[in-house]
């Protein structure tokens, strides 16, 4: 498990990673190590979330 926590604070951990990528890809660019990282976290983390969710939609 990528990120070890509560699974009622996930989506709030998700949208706390999208927004540091954002910020990121336009400071540094879409480009940067910095920010493929951080994209790849986000990834991670979202899949780990879906996972665990079944079928649902992140949003529903």
């Amino acid at each position: 498990m990528l990120f070890d926590i509560d699974k009622d604070k996930r989506p709030y951990e998700i949208e706390r990673v999208r927004t540091k990528l954002i910020n990121t890809g336009m400071k540094l660019g879409l480009n940067h190590p910095i920010t493929i990282k951080i994209s790849q976290d986000l990834d991670k983390l979202l899949n780990e979330y879906s996972a665990n969710k079944g079928s649902k939609s992140f949003y529903n």
